[in-house]
């Protein structure tokens, strides 16, 4: 099918030369992420289960612009425009590193990405859905500390749920980013093993000197994430992974198009609380 998007800033780089429509039609794992470098960090499950094959694509969704991000040293006096620049280059050459099947950015605000009533991101993300038709869909997870990364969770959850049921992707996975998923309780968790290739996950990284240099070591907090929930989630078991991201599985949010996300992670927070309160009762507390 024909994609349209509506943000004119937008872009489509494939890495392989393949044309658009065939690039995103060939899609088993979708990653949609707010700023350019949250794919890397928060979608690598994904690029790792495709990297390499030819009956597995990854593509990832970059929705703003990032020209708003931090920056020092030698960026530091660097415009939004320069930064918008710099940042959608790192990404290109993330994408053409971990060989994705496409990468689409969309090139919006961060305050238009928050904006509830702008209904362009939605339709955008819907678009890309019904082209890809994933299997797997990697987003934000609805607890993130990060306003534009749950406005964009909140996007992406819109935008499948316009998708009729047969259609709908088998999971659906909010991801750790700007917090961290190791409150769930461990039934709650969704383990997705990120183990090998750290060759390939230090240059995907690696690629952000913007952020980098510019004074955001995301690449050593990422790394020290993934192995700690590797290391700590089991306290009388060897470690079966070197590497792992928690998920938050959004699969029932879709699929019940009237299920309220706030409660539903809600009634994870009190399943928490209640498991708390039950180990210092034990404990005697």
């Amino acid at each position: 099918m024909k994609l349209s998007l509506a943000n004119r800033a937008s872009e489509i780089y494939v890495p392989d030369g393949a044309p658009p429509e065939a690039a995103l039609a060939r899609t088993t794992h979708l990653g949609i992420g707010a700023h350019p470098d949250d794919l890397e960090f928060m979608a690598l499950h994904g690029i790792l289960a495709c990297y390499g094959r030819a009956d597995a694509w990854f593509a990832g969704v970059t929705c703003t612009d990032g020209g708003g991000s931090a920056r020092t040293g030698p960026y530091a006096d660097y415009s939004d425009e320069q930064m918008k620049a710099v940042r959608q280059r790192e990404q290109r050459t993330a994408a053409a590193i971990g060989q994705y099947g496409a990468l689409l950015q969309l090139g919006y605000t961060s305050r238009e990405a928050k904006d509830a009533r702008d209904g362009r991101l939605e339709a955008d993300l819907a678009a890309i859905l019904a082209a890809a038709r994933p299997r797997v869909v990697y987003t934000h997870n609805p607890a993130d500390k990060h306003a534009t990364h749950v406005a964009v969770m909140c996007r992406a959850l819109a935008a499948l749920r316009r998708l009729p049921d047969d259609q709908l992707p088998e999971a659906v996975y909010g991801c750790e980013s700007w917090r961290g998923l190791d409150w769930l309780p461990d039934a709650r968790k969704t383990l997705l093993d990120c183990t090998g290739r750290e060759n390939l996950h230090a240059a995907l990284m690696g690629v952000y000197d913007s952020q980098i240099s510019g004074g955001k070591r995301y690449d050593l907090a990422v790394s020290g994430r993934l192995r700690a929930n590797a290391t700590l989630l089991e306290s009388h078991a060897a470690d079966r992974a070197t590497a792992l991201l928690f998920a938050m599985d959004l699969t029932p949010l879709v699929r019940d198009r009237k299920r309220d996300p706030a409660e539903y992670v809600l009634g994870l927070i009190d399943e928490f609380k209640a498991q708390v309160r039950e180990a210092l009762a034990q404990a005697g507390a």
